[in-house]
């Protein structure tokens, strides 16, 4: 039994510097994706939403690598780029800054939380395919009919909520469920998308409430 537990810590841990390791690679991508011509940053996005696909198919088959996740979030560093440098310009690195460290606070208490409970909150799974589907659609409907900045300030607030249930929604699931050696990379992907996910909604929200509009 106590080797199950040191089994399962390890693998815990093993997902924690896998998610850390994206993390950087996705910063060296992002460095990168100053010197990558405009024209190329679509077809990367494309292929990042075609990783991101295939990611769902093969999740089952527990077939996605290391090397799937790190080339991954290196493309998502380089398709922030744009984001990240309007927000530089528009509002300075301070806000952009400020993003960061509520996302990595967050993080880390919600995932604290997630760990903590005892209730296995498997139930919030399907609530939260829905919400981020909703999202997705709602971000859709932006591209052809702009938000407000009160509209946009309230579609990233439940954005930011939605993100931050999914950090404690999966960290309970792989306390709960426990983890393989396969299933490794892929867990560490999930948190990837969570903290990428809410930072962009954090400063989101922070772009507006220091806008002058």
């Amino acid at each position: 039994m106590e080797a199950l537990h040191v089994q399962s810590r390890s693998l815990f841990q093993k997902v924690l510097v896998t998610f850390i390791i994206s993390l950087l690679i996705a910063t060296v991508g992002l460095y990168v994706g100053q010197y990558v011509p405009p024209a190329l940053m679509l077809p990367l996005a494309v292929v990042e939403i075609g990783m991101l696909i295939a990611a769902f198919w093969l999740r089952k088959k527990k077939m996605v690598g290391y090397a799937f996740v790190y080339v991954f979030t290196f493309i998502s560093g380089i398709t922030l780029y744009p984001t990240i440098s309007y927000y530089l310009s528009q509002t300075g690195a301070n806000i952009v800054l400020t993003a960061f460290g509520i996302s990595a606070g967050t993080f880390i208490v919600f995932g604290f939380i997630g760990t903590k409970t005892k209730k296995d909150l498997s139930f919030l799974g399907s609530f939260l395919l829905v919400a981020v589907l909703a999202l997705i659609v709602g971000s859709i409907i932006a591209m052809f009919s702009p938000m407000t900045s009160t509209g946009v300030l309230i579609f990233s607030m439940i954005g930011a909520v939605v993100f931050s249930l999914y950090i404690l929604y999966d960290f309970n699931q792989m306390k709960q469920h426990g983890i393989s050696e396969e299933a490794v990379p892929l867990l560490a992907l999930n948190l990837y998308l969570d903290f990428i996910n809410l930072f962009l909604y954090v400063l989101r929200i922070l772009g507006v409430l220091n806008s002058d509009d």
